[in-house]
């Protein structure tokens, strides 16, 4: 019950850094990510990933918060599926389908972010522009930028200590900085 509990604060101080409004402003005053379910989800889907990548690399516990964390994102997709009114016949599917598509990403920002010295982190910026703006054009360097938060707050969850509940995800602001 304690690690349940655990995971649910880690992925609720995920959903935090994803839904500041910063991320959502657009350029200059911010990242310009499309404020629409498609787009809250792709860049909760981001800082998920980054911080179940930092608890698989853990020793125990941290693969099974890792696991919570997944578990607690999903649950929380289901019920905000039903809130709005998705009957209960469609949400399995609806939420099967939000499930392969975060998975998708993580390969493919997983895959990115082992090639990102070879390519200068080129590779990153274009799966993050391909999955976050895929419902709009991405401003001009707004990728780019996306990519350098994320190297940012994988070096802010290294710090953190994720075992104890510490997310230690940066503001965005700061992070693209």
């Amino acid at each position: 019950m304690r690690l349940e509990r655990l995971a649910f604060s880690l992925y609720s101080a995920s959903v935090r850094a994803a839904r500041e409004p910063w991320n959502y402003q657009d350029p200059p005053d911010g990242l310009g990510v499309p404020d629409t379910m498609d787009g809250r989800f792709d860049l909760i889907a981001v800082y998920a990933f980054l911080l179940i990548r930092r608890l698989r690399a853990l020793e125990a516990p941290g693969p099974d918060i890792a696991q919570g964390v997944f578990d607690a994102m999903f649950s929380d997709m289901d019920r905000s599926l039903r809130e709005l009114g998705v009957g209960d016949m469609t949400v399995g599917k609806r939420v099967r389908a939000m499930w392969e598509a975060f998975h998708g990403r993580a390969v493919a920002y997983e895959a990115a972010l082992q090639g990102a010295g070879a390519d200068g982190g080129a590779a990153l910026a274009a799966a993050l522009e391909r999955n976050v703006w895929r419902s709009a054009p991405a401003a001009p360097g707004a990728a780019a930028t996306l990519a350098r938060i994320v190297r940012a707050q994988i070096a802010a969850l290294d710090r953190a200590a994720v075992l104890d509940g510490e997310a230690g995800f940066l503001p965005a602001r700061e992070a693209a900085a």
